[in-house]
């Protein structure tokens, strides 16, 4: 891989960590359905772990159509991300034990908890736009437009698309 495109790829990994909470969508028979997750990264196998609740309905829905997509936006930067990949749902204590944090206190009785399950993506593709963080660069290129003509430079020139690991 090139320096420009390990450079893409830690910038994704970086944005995944700042923004913390993704939307991911699953299909469900009457279409798509998007709901937050907090995205726990794995750079190193390209892959996001998440926990969940059995009693909700994503478990099934991935089990009848496994591809998912996440999306971050991290609003300091003005950076989104969208990400493709193949998840899967399984009971697993270890694993729920490692990803645990206080948060989820809210919503189960601990890491061992028989509803809590976790979720792994292991990622296809990414496409990210990089905007402009400053409004002030914002302002200038909607100033420069209006001068030249030309469309502004929010970040359709700043788009990236990486190919991750779980890839075909």
């Amino acid at each position: 891989m090139t320096e420009r495109g390990i450079a893409h790829l830690d910038r994704i990994w970086e944005v995944i960590g700042k923004a913390g909470i993704c939307m991911m969508t699953t299909h469900f028979p009457d279409g798509l359905r998007a709901r937050p997750m907090e995205a726990r990264a794995e750079p190193e196998t390209d892959a996001i772990w998440f926990l969940t609740d059995r009693r909700g309905l994503k478990d099934d829905e991935i089990e009848a159509c496994p591809e998912v997509c996440l999306t971050f936006f991290h609003a300091p930067e003005k950076v989104y991300l969208s990400l493709t990949g193949d998840a899967s749902v399984c009971r697993d204590p270890e694993r729920a034990h490692a990803l645990w944090n206080k948060k989820q206190e809210a919503w189960w009785d601990g890491p061992d908890d028989p509803n809590l399950l976790v979720l792994r993506v292991g990622l296809k593709r990414a496409e990210m736009w990089d905007g402009p963080a400053n409004s002030a660069v914002a302002a200038h290129e909607f100033a420069k437009a209006r001068m030249t003509g030309e469309k502004p430079n929010l970040g359709e020139k700043r788009k990236v698309t990486a190919d991750m690991g779980n890839g075909p």
